[in-house]
């Protein structure tokens, strides 16, 4: 009898995993392997097990850097990797690919896939904690993504540029990938609501993904008089170094002109009482918001970087303004408001290109393809 092979998802939180790699962890049991993921766990752990995968609980923290904390979090990553003996591991994102990929020098037979989903903020952000650590991260992935039995997914040309050119990967090993897809039945188009205009940023409430400037924009456009509803979606993330925090949100809600709505957990329902979604990001891997908001016939803004600019065609589905530019933005946004027409044309052809390329039937066959040719 033959054994089944296993695979392992390493990630740092059990919502992430749900939202992002589930679907793929479904469709890998269905293809005959059998798979756990490796996870801090949070409200998610039933989801999970009731979906018939194996949860691996692990103590990290994605910002931390007490070496003691560190060191205790790579003991179990070892632990973990020993008594599972997956055949695969997939790490998904900088921390579980670098202490991942450590832990597997180690296993010599194991197979890697390192998911480097937009290259997180260390780096891209100026912060100096970040530029400090920068460096040596650079230092340990030139070593590790050359072991053998490993390959490294991006989800955007500029990032597989980047690694090939900047730390010298070998193009063999890099593998393009264009996000962790949207299932297009859930996320389904639908005609625009009648009635005021709403717009919507939907993310983690960080600085780098520009809400700061979409709160510039909106509050210049509805200081000009003009009538909108503007939306922010979304928690901030402590454990991220560009987290915006509470007082600041609180602050803009006091203000009144946009809505902090927190957490919504059918973001579908969501996007189909809105009318354009915005996304000011400084860099994407492939933003996930986004292709939501596509999928559902929306017209999108968001600035001309890496991730953001694969999913929108200037002008077709969507508007490209630059990076931290508040008056380009908030043009943009004026633009789309009026323009009904437009605005509806660009919410089609957003909903095509997401089925073009974007659907998760699409990136599940691309990631099995994957774990086949690596066996």
């Amino acid at each position: 009898m033959t054994t089944r092979k296993k695979i392992l998802y390493f990630v740092t939180e059990d919502w992430y995993f749900c939202s992002h790699r589930l679907v793929l962890a479904k469709a890998a049991l269905r293809e005959g392997f059998e798979v756990g993921v490796l996870t801090r766990v949070a409200q998610h752990g039933d989801a999970i097990r009731d979906a018939g995968i194996l949860l691996l609980p692990l103590n990290i923290k994605r910002g931390g850097v007490n070496p003691l904390y560190e060191i205790n979090t790579l003991w179990q990553v070892w632990k973990a990797y020993r008594q599972y003996r997956p055949d695969i591991v997939h790490h998904v994102a900088v921390k579980p690919v670098l202490y991942g990929t450590l832990v597997a020098l180690l296993f010599p037979s194991l197979r890697v896939v390192n998911l480097m989903a937009g290259l997180g903020a260390i780096f891209s952000s100026e912060r100096k904690k970040a530029v400090l650590l920068r460096p040596l991260i650079n230092g340990f992935f030139h070593f590790l993504f050359r072991r053998k039995n490993t390959l490294v997914t991006v989800q955007n040309y500029e990032d597989f540029d980047l690694l090939s050119r900047q730390l010298g990967i070998p193009t063999s090993k890099l593998k393009l990938v264009k996000g962790s897809g949207v299932d297009i039945r859930r996320f389904r188009a639908t005609e625009e609501p009648d009635g005021i205009v709403n717009i919507a940023l939907v993310s983690r409430l960080l600085w780098d993904k520009g809400v700061g400037e979409y709160v510039a924009a909106v509050k210049h456009l509805k200081q000009k008089g003009l009538l909108f509803n503007a939306f922010l979606v979304g928690k901030p993330d402590p454990e991220n170094m560009a987290s915006i925090d509470a007082g600041q949100i609180q602050q803009w809600n006091a203000e009144g002109y946009v809505q902090c709505v927190g957490h919504i957990d059918d973001i579908a329902e969501f996007w189909r009482k809105m009318h354009v979604a915005v996304l000011p990001s400084y860099r994407e891997g492939l933003p996930k918001s986004l292709l939501e908001a596509a999928a559902c016939g929306r017209a999108l803004i968001t600035t001309n970087t890496s991730g953001c600019k694969e999913i929108v065609d200037d002008g077709v589905n969507g508007i490209l303004v630059p990076v931290k530019e508040v008056t380009e933005l908030a043009e943009a946004m004026e633009f789309l408001i009026l323009n009904k027409a437009l605005r509806q044309k660009m919410g089609a052809a957003a909903r095509h290109k997401v089925e073009q390329a974007f659907s998760d039937r699409i990136i599940v066959a691309q990631t099995l393809d994957i774990y086949q040719e690596m066996l």
